[in-house]
């Protein structure tokens, strides 16, 4: 039987699992576990320039992947570095596992120089945690920490590990148990839904004369798309997704009437409240969805499918739960379908009819308000959404994007349509600044032969730009879209609307040469002051391949993102633009 140190036992476990890619940063409560790594033929690690990049970059191989991302870091301050994408990726359900030095059992509970409770400060925002006290711990807490992460609702999880844990002088057997065979009594997530549930969404279904599709990311992390594709061709549904599932249905699709909520489109807004059916696969009705609670969709019954039982019913009290993976979900709802078409149970001139009269309906909300920003223009100034179109054109609307978080990511959202799933990364549900450029960093390096494009701003490229270091030291080519408006856009929209247009902290006075910063990293730096250079800038940005670009656009700093729900409204009050309201 081989003989490893618990440093070893870290290397040896994750080969075994599968990592082939590691983001972190070394010090001295992991330095036992990265000299083990000098050891490894099958891990590429990226050596990140703070470790909050590490956990993003993870968080983007993840979302890009659908395998779990690693993080490793050391104790202390690197931990606690770790804690906003952790975070992030708790808030989005991301697979992810991070592994924390800890100092050495014996000073646990004493100050010691770099110790946290990582355990404790981390816990609001993990699946779970792991404290390996023993080197014979390693192997099993590390298989059970991947086994939570990327089953049931995916999710991070922390492992943290104390120094003596790892001494490379003292040995023990190897003998894991493997992958598969790892079983926790406390933790057996529910797959298959139950089955008089699934007869009854079934019948509501075939029944239903406005129904709709409300999909959210568990579409993606459970591979549904083809079925929930499949579902809403069958019965001529529309299809409306949030933010985490852009691109689980195909947006240039008849049926997709793109994204829902705060900052979604007037026909999906407006179709939800007229439903009389909602069909909610993988989706939690969180607040930038539903807006007033107790005005959402009154004409609606609802099936909510979702792994996680407490996302059932917690926000908004549904008539049909279903707990089960969407995909097996949608497997035992369409034999349900099949056995009641086999019993003559379906009226399909009945069901032809409805339709059309539902996408009738559904038509003239897109004739009457379709998604433009032509009103918004100023003269003479570049609008974001029109970057986004011509980014899409310039892409050719193949790329991976990733964007941070403010306007430009609402725009991205909105004015670039992806078609595939795993194309659009966002952090939707913690809304983290920074998250964008390392994110795209992490996806690129899981897909090195896509374009990936991050659609960023000013303020947001600013948090985590010196990742510029890993894109010189790994060549790593993406493609950065500066929005640069010298403000912090989202902000300012709401100063501009809700505080009288008084603006507090929300201009940026200094703001740095992105062009020469990006050249000082050895990269290719590119700038757009007005709308006749657009075209030609963005066709150069993406002629280079070898390096990543900056391209610096100078946009309408007054710019705003419309339509915008009302607050306190139901889902069909939306501010349409500045003059224009529901």
């Amino acid at each position: 039987m081989e003989m490893l140190s618990g440093a070893q036992m870290v290397i040896r476990t994750l080969e075994d699992l599968g990592v082939d890619k590691l983001f972190g940063y070394p010090g001295g409560g992991v330095l036992h576990i990265y000299d083990a790594l000098l050891e490894s033929s099958k891990i590429k690690h990226i050596l990140v320039r703070h470790e909050q990049g590490a956990s993003h970059m993870a968080d983007g191989y993840a979302r890009a992947t659908g395998k779990v991302g690693c993080v490793l870091v050391t104790s202390g301050p690197g931990a606690t570095n770790v804690i906003t994408g952790i975070a992030t990726a708790y808030a989005d359900s991301i697979p992810m596992v991070v592994l924390t030095g800890q100092v050495a059992t014996t000073l646990i509970g004493s100050d010691a120089f770099q110790e946290v409770d990582m355990l404790g400060i981390s816990r609001p925002i993990v699946k779970h945690s792991f404290l390996c006290k023993k080197a014979t711990d390693i192997p099993e807490c590390i298989r059970k920490a991947f086994y939570i992460a990327s089953t049931g609702r995916p999710g991070p999880v922390v492992v943290d590990i104390p120094k003596d844990a790892q001494n490379p002088q003292l040995k023990f057997p190897y003998n894991p148990v493997p992958l598969s065979e790892i079983s926790m009594r406390s933790y057996n997530p529910t797959t298959v839904g139950h089955r008089g549930q699934v007869k009854r969404a079934a019948r509501m279904v075939v029944e239903a004369k406005r129904p709709i599709l409300y999909i959210g990311g568990g579409v993606i992390a459970s591979e549904a798309s083809a079925k929930v594709y499949d579902l809403a061709h069958r019965f001529n549904i529309p299809v409306v997704t949030t933010l985490m599932a852009i691109g689980a249905f195909p947006g240039s699709d008849e049926l997709s009437l793109g994204m829902l909520g705060m900052h979604g489109t007037y026909a999906a807004n407006m179709a939800m409240h007229n439903s009389d059916l909602i069909i909610a696969l993988g989706a939690r009705f969180d607040d930038r969805v539903t807006n007033n609670i107790s005005k959402f969709c009154p004409e609606a019954r609802i099936i909510h499918v979702d792994i996680d039982p407490s996302s059932i019913s917690k926000c908004v009290e549904v008539d049909v739960p279903i707990v089960g993976n969407v995909n097996t979900v949608l497997d035992q709802l369409n034999e349900a379908i099949k056995e009641i078409e086999t019993n003559g149970g379906i009226d399909e001139q009945k069901m032809k009819t409805d339709s059309e009269g539902w996408w009738k309906l559904i038509n003239g909300f897109r004739q009457s308000h379709p998604l433009e920003y032509a009103s918004d223009v100023t003269p003479g100034l570049l609008h974001p959404a029109k970057v986004v179109e011509e980014v899409y054109r310039a892409s050719k609307g193949d790329a991976i994007v990733v964007t941070d978080v403010g306007q430009h990511q609402m725009f991205a959202a909105l004015y670039y349509p992806l078609e595939k799933p795993r194309r659009f990364l966002s952090s939707g549900g913690l809304g983290t600044m920074g998250y964008g450029f390392p994110a795209a960093i992490g996806a690129k390096i899981a897909n090195p032969d896509s374009e990936v494009v991050c659609f960023t701003g000013d303020g947001s490229f600013q948090m985590n730009l010196q990742e510029l270091a890993v894109c010189l030291q790994y060549n790593v080519p993406v493609k950065v879209i500066i929005i640069n408006n010298r403000s912090l856009g989202m902000v300012k929209q709401w100063q501009m609307m809700f505080y009288n247009g008084r603006q507090s902290e929300s201009y940026m006075d200094a703001v740095p040469d992105f062009v020469k910063l990006a050249e000082s990293y050895g990269q290719v730096g590119l700038r757009v002051n007005n709308e006749s250079e657009l075209s030609d800038v963005l066709a150069k940005a993406f002629s280079i391949h070898d390096k990543t670009v900056v391209v610096d656009i100078i946009a309408d700093p007054d710019s705003r993102v419309y339509p915008m729900q009302i607050g306190g409204g139901s889902m069909a009050d939306m501010f349409l633009s500045k003059t224009e309201r529901t």
